[in-house]
């Protein structure tokens, strides 16, 4: 089984690009089970229920998401739906350990029309992030919920070390930890030692002239000059990254991982 999971979605350059390369990634790969991270669909900072099918259009099983999954307010109404797994909205995550009551749902659990069962969950760190519940006692409590044995997760965190713990932690309990947030795609994709593939971070789908996603003269001012101001999505020299991971259907163990970074 292969699985392709494509990193933060930045603006529109992001969608762009990632429409552009997926097709042909997905064809090549013969993929099974595409996830995005879309959190910063929507000029870098959030999405809207028409970018949301967008992306389910060029293929999405899932959507996952992270800190900025509230700065647009009309994706509220779309993710507060009910359980039913056919309802597209049902399948945009945002992180499992926020608190209690908050919109939506943070774990999706489906089959492909193979019949292959999998499960995607959502979850965001807690160093040098805003305050949430543990990500480590969550990842239990949902894994103990969790029929599926094709399980991949991304963990939308800042500290790498929190990151690699994380997978540790799950190795052999989950197929893939993949990390997303800090946009900028690293090196030390590999197996862990109990068959769980691992990336610290997936990296960004989206402008790389730029810092993160932003124009870098405006990001450079604030650092200059210590003054806010308004951050614009930039727009140069898009790329789309993503990882491959095969793994084995009937027990979930992953046996290899590949970085793709494709650009204009």
């Amino acid at each position: 089984m292969n699985i392709l999971f494509v990193g933060d979605v930045f603006g529109s350059s992001g969608r762009h690009i990632v429409r552009e390369h997926l097709p042909h990634v997905i064809e090549t790969n013969a993929v099974d089970l595409l996830v995005i991270n879309g959190e910063n669909a929507a000029g870098g900072f959030g999405i809207t229920p028409s970018l949301a099918e967008e992306l389910f259009d060029l293929g999405a099983q899932v959507i996952t998401t992270g800190n900025h999954i509230w700065d647009k307010r009309e994706i509220f109404e779309y993710m507060t739906v009910s359980a039913d797994s056919h309802v597209r909205g049902r399948r945009v995550l945002r992180p499992a350990n926020y608190a209690v009551g908050t919109p939506g749902f943070g774990m999706y659990q489906g089959a492909l029309p193979t019949g292959q069962e999998y499960a995607v969950i959502n979850l965001q760190g807690r160093v040098f992030m805003s305050s949430c519940d543990d990500p480590f006692r969550k990842a239990d409590e949902l894994l103990s919920k969790i029929t599926a044995k094709v399980i991949l997760l991304d963990f939308h965190a800042e500290a790498s070390s929190e990151k690699v713990a994380l997978g540790w932690y799950l190795d052999g309990r989950v197929t893939a930890v993949l990390g997303t947030h800090t946009h900028i795609p690293t090196a030390d994709q590999r197996i862990l030692h109990e068959g769980t593939a691992y990336q610290t971070d997936v990296g960004m789908s989206g402008p790389y002239d730029s810092v993160i996603g932003v124009e870098k003269e405006l990001v450079l001012n604030r650092f200059l000059t210590g003054m806010p101001g308004k951050f614009e999505a930039a727009k140069g020299n898009a790329k789309m990254c993503a990882a491959l991971v095969e793994c084995d259907g009937a027990t979930g163990r992953a046996s290899h991982i590949q970085r793709i970074m494709l650009g204009e």
